[in-house]
């Protein structure tokens, strides 16, 4: 995230939304008010990530999803607050979200008793640029890592003729944030030990090994430079000036986002053949979105498995 403001935002976001789980155990009206409050806080912080998102990352996926999580997080308060019950699990999700999350995201390195412990981020960031390096070898390909901007291991260097090309593995680039989403859901919903156990088995690897790929594939491209094509449009369409990102931009922004998107779909499908209970968060998904109620417990054959509804 952009800062400090965003650290700050998220986690008093998501100790709301864990207040709210606290406040439902006891008194089921006081924790849908919070809840609600929480979903609100929610709002607040995707809204001043937009500028982030669309003008700094220059992401059109990631800038339209955000921009769409501000009225989609005040309309899931709105429907809890107006008693849909079935998104205290949502809420409970993004709750175990945060806590998987941030953690990574905003503790710093710290010294103990004269003995440095590494930031969570760091050390998965530099695991994450090792294993990269790893494949990238492994094709015949090489290049030299560098520390980067945060004194981590975790920037490759290229060289285009006298040109530098630094290409880093950054947070958002190690797979944590898909993670987190799947980690939060299967923690939400009430299904049997086992069962969550072997949904989180199937998703994490998946995810992880995937990313790694990902990694891989972008950072080759733009070592590289195979994806120089069209570049006045790709420039333009992103609003740079360097040619240099072109094969960035197509490879990580264009590519790899979209199919990522696909491999998020492939890979819930999976998981929700272990966990079904997930079809609940899906259905209130879908009727936010579309204002019609789905019953996907019952199309797909899973009605009366631990479905909150009945």
């Amino acid at each position: 995230m952009p800062g400090l403001l965003s650290d700050i935002l998220a986690w008093v976001a998501i100790a709301a939304f864990v207040a709210g789980v606290v406040a439902n155990g006891r008194d089921r009206e006081l924790g849908r008010r919070v809840m609600a409050a929480a979903w609100v806080l929610f709002a607040i912080f995707w809204l001043q990530l937009i500028p982030h998102f669309t003008l700094v990352h220059k992401s059109y996926i990631e800038g339209l999803l955000t921009i769409a999580a501000v009225p989609a997080s005040l309309y899931a308060g709105w429907l809890l607050y107006s008693g849909r019950d079935t998104l205290f699990v949502l809420s409970r999700a993004v709750a175990a979200m945060g806590i998987v999350y941030l953690p990574f995201e905003t503790i710093p390195a710290l010294t103990l008793f004269g003995t440095t412990i590494p930031a969570p981020r760091g050390f998965l960031m530099e695991t994450v640029a090792a294993q990269t390096n790893f494949l990238i070898q492994s094709l015949g390909y090489s290049t030299n890592m560098i520390p980067g901007d945060e004194g981590y291991l975790n920037t490759f260097l290229w060289m285009q003729g006298s040109h530098r090309i630094e290409i880093s593995v950054v947070l958002a680039c190690t797979g944590l944030g898909s993670i987190a989403i799947f980690a939060g859901l299967i923690a939400a919903v009430d299904a049997p030990i086992r069962r969550k156990l072997r949904g989180l088995a199937i998703a994490v690897p998946i995810i992880y090994a995937l990313n790694l790929l990902r990694t891989t594939f972008i950072t080759i491209s733009v070592g590289k430079q195979y994806f120089h094509v069209f570049v006045d449009e790709v420039l333009f369409l992103f609003g740079s000036s360097d040619p240099y990102l072109v094969s960035f931009f197509i490879s990580d922004r264009i590519i790899s986002q979209v199919l990522a998107v696909v491999a998020l779909i492939g890979i819930t499908y999976l998981v929700v053949r272990e966990v079904p209970e997930l079809l609940t968060v899906i259905e209130d998904v879908l009727y936010m979105v579309t204002g019609e109620e789905y019953d996907l417990h019952s199309e797909l054959g899973f009605e009366g498995r631990n479905d909150p509804r009945a």
